[in-house]
């Protein structure tokens, strides 16, 4: 009787597991939930057919597996032959597929199809593509359709090739301007146990065709490259492999001196390009497939070919003959800024590197950043995307929110993402789009790629909060496909997400959609940049003017004085704009022509200026500074709004830091007026509420153990 009522009670609770009740979820399934869906748009599928056992296959079949019987709320079996209703997997030089004489050709070695089909006289939905990579891309998407209720038929193939994370994590398990925890990699436990998480990891970024990963922080630690840490990265790699994922490391170029026993790091030395040569072959003994190497060079203090009176393109070159002979590549970061303080900062990297533009070698990729700072919440795209037409750009997304209000404020970067791929440089006329530059489409590069800087850590929901994932699955979307629509993305994630309920992901969008436009508004309207408390980033410190090299301070950028503010980067100034093509510069040159999003970029502008709102630039200021905490109170009404259709767990983190947030903002919004109210002496617009606090109690803030920052 016993055993009877056990078995019962097991089949009960199987029966609510596969009917999916309300339950707490932590996040850790990211948007690969694979919940049940309604009846009428649960999937009916007879079994799974994969025509083929590698490995990549093998991965391919048990996410299917997993994601059907999820979906559906009933398992999905594997059948070795086609079952009429099933799902088949098969190449396209398969007899049964090649005999249906599908437009196959274009997808390319990473394109897939998806489609309905009568494959030898039997109805079934076909995943077919030129490669094993492209048949598990397209299993993902065949789910990812299914999960947004949308029609299973798809044809897609990337438009750039290397679609990478690049984590920033240290070898002693910190992350640089991480904010959801210690590092994913337990160095100190590898080669020897691998955990499970990597393995989810990996099906996360397969699922949005991101197909790299760089291992370690750009400000890179020579021991990456020492026979223990090789082990432990091929380990990685071995997990990451059957999912499409190449690993790739960071170097420090003075490696040949701290773990090499030479006296220089000089790139035109033979020794050290011997060094490199031998370095790179035991790389590959130990990876086969390794991607090639990152290099951060003669920036914020690190080493470089320039120390040696050497040129980015010596430095790049030679580490690019070292890695040729086994196919492997160099990306050259552009973020450059020195100890020679420049006119601009927003200048250098142009500086360094237009003169070397068709002086790189066939396998090197210049890494260039969205814009000539540093990842702020606005910036016009960077001017090296309209410069170096000899030459392979790609582009470097900061996924991680290190100027976005880090873990905790809602900013979700799809905007940001489409804003600076849309931006048209004019180099060839209309139509010369960043993002045609970064596929190669505008001049005719084969070697593409985007990067984004990892936000992932080891906190259970990977990201720091619910919708931190959202800019991760964003990056890859936009990586497979520059011309993606923001909308469209956070559609699909919050449908994969929360649910396909189309009254609820309308709602999620709606938030999503302003939250980016927000953090602008309430840290750095109308061009304002780098206004963030020095070191961490982390809340307003528009007032620092002591630290030892200009460009460290905010006061650089925002120039305020008595009679205006913002930077003159035009003729009269820096003159940046004639980094850009002269029919993008032409209209920037003039305070009425400027966008109102760019105008204290290029221009230092009086207070009393009058803004095509009607305005004085003074009273706009504060008038957008409200609107930011503004948008930020609304966002919060409409998520608690939200509440019975939310799992308890993630609204409740999510609805804690909106609060966070709108508090934060406040702060922002009134720390920096009480700021520029000192320097311009001027009343606060009529109607407007004054700061809560003086300007000194805002300067008395600190936070000197802020996340994501050594000290």
């Amino acid at each position: 009787m016993m055993r009877m009522l056990h078995w019962l009670m097991t089949l009960i609770l199987a029966a609510f597991a596969l009917a999916g009740p309300a339950r707490a979820e932590d996040g850790y399934d990211l948007w690969l939930r694979y919940r049940p869906l309604p009846a009428a748009q649960a999937p009916r599928v007879g079994a799974i057919t994969v025509k083929g056992d590698s490995p990549m296959l093998q991965a391919a079949a048990t996410e299917l597996q997993r994601g059907l019987s999820g979906l559906s709320g009933t398992r999905v079996a594997l059948a070795p032959t086609a079952v009429a209703g099933g799902i088949v997997v098969a190449g396209a030089r398969d007899p049964a597929v090649t005999a249906l004489k599908l437009p196959t050709a274009a997808l390319g070695e990473e394109g897939y199809l998806v489609r309905a089909v009568r494959l030898s006289g039997i109805p079934v939905t076909l995943v077919t593509a030129n490669s094993d990579r492209g048949l598990l891309y397209g299993s993902f998407a065949l789910l990812r359709r299914l999960q947004t209720g949308s029609d299973v038929a798809e044809t897609s193939a990337p438009k750039v090739r290397l679609r990478l994370l690049n984590h920033w994590d240290n070898l002693d398990g910190s992350v640089e301007r991480g904010y959801a925890g210690q590092s994913l990699w337990d160095w100190w436990m590898l080669p020897d146990f691998a955990d499970p998480r990597y393995t989810d990891y990996a099906r996360a970024n397969a699922s949005i065709g991101i197909n790299g990963t760089v291992l370690n922080n750009v400000n890179a630690s020579a021991d990456s490259l020492t026979a223990p840490y090789l082990a432990k990265a091929a380990a990685l790699a071995d997990v990451f492999r059957r999912y499409g994922i190449k690993v790739y490391l960071s170097v420090r170029f003075s490696a040949p001196v701290e773990i090499g026993g030479l006296k220089t790091a000089d790139p035109l030395d033979p020794a050290v390009a011997a060094w490199w040569r031998a370095k790179t072959d035991e790389v590959y003994a130990a990876i086969p497939d390794f991607g090639g190497f990152l290099v951060k060079a003669n920036s914020e203090g690190q080493p470089g070919p320039r120390d040696y009176q050497r040129s980015h393109a010596d430095g790049a070159n030679m580490l690019a003959a070292a890695i040729a002979p086994h196919k492997g590549l160099i990306m050259w970061r552009a973020f450059v800024y020195a100890d020679d303080n420049p006119d601009d900062r927003a200048k250098q990297a142009y500086a360094d590197f237009k003169p070397l533009d068709g002086k790189f070698a066939a396998n090197v990729i210049v890494q260039v950043k969205n814009g000539a700072i540093d990842f702020q919440p606005r910036e016009p795209f960077h001017p090296l995307f309209g410069a170096m037409p000899q030459t392979p750009l790609m582009m470097e997304f900061q996924i991680t929110k290190e100027y976005l209000g880090m873990a905790t404020h809602l900013a979700w970067l799809g905007p940001m993402f489409e804003e600076t791929l849309r931006s048209d440089t004019l180099q060839k006329g209309k139509g010369s789009t960043v993002a045609r530059v970064v596929d190669g489409s505008l001049h005719g590069h084969a070697l593409t790629g985007m990067a984004g800087v990892a936000n992932v850590g080891r906190d259970r929901d990977w990201a720091g909060s619910t919708f931190n994932q959202a800019n991760w699955f964003a990056f890859g979307r936009f990586a497979w496909n520059p011309a993606a629509d923001s909308d469209t993305v956070a559609g699909e994630w919050a449908a994969m997400t929360f649910g396909p309920d189309p009254a609820l992901v309308d709602k999620i969008v709606g938030i999503m959609a302003g939250s980016r436009e927000a953090v602008v508004d309430y840290t750095s309207p109308l061009g304002l940049t780098h206004q963030m408390a020095t070191g961490h980033h982390y809340g307003p410190g528009p007032w620092v003017s002591d630290l030892k090299r200009p460009e460290w301070n905010p006061v650089y950028y925002a120039r305020a004085d008595r009679q205006g503010i913002g930077f003159d980067r035009t003729a009269s100034g820096s003159n940046a704009i004639a980094q850009y093509a002269p029919a993008f510069a032409r209209p920037l040159a003039d305070p009425a022509t400027t966008p109102a999003r760019d105008l204290l970029w290029f221009h230092h502008v009086p207070w009393t200026h009058r803004m095509a709102s009607g305005r004085t630039l003074w009273e706009e200021l504060v008038t957008r500074y409200n609107a930011g905490v503004t948008t930020v109170a609304a966002m919060r009404r409409d998520w608690a709004a939200l509440q019975p259709q939310i799992d308890a767990d993630r609204f409740a983190k999510t609805a804690t830091f909106l609060a966070v947030q709108e508090r934060e903002a406040r702060w922002w919004r009134d720390a920096s007026i009480a700021y520029w109210m000192s320097v311009n002496g001027l009343p606060l617009p009529a109607g407007a509420a004054p700061p809560a606090h003086d300007l000194a109690w805002y300067k008395a803030q600190s936070y000197p153990r802020a996340p994501g920052h050594p000290g």
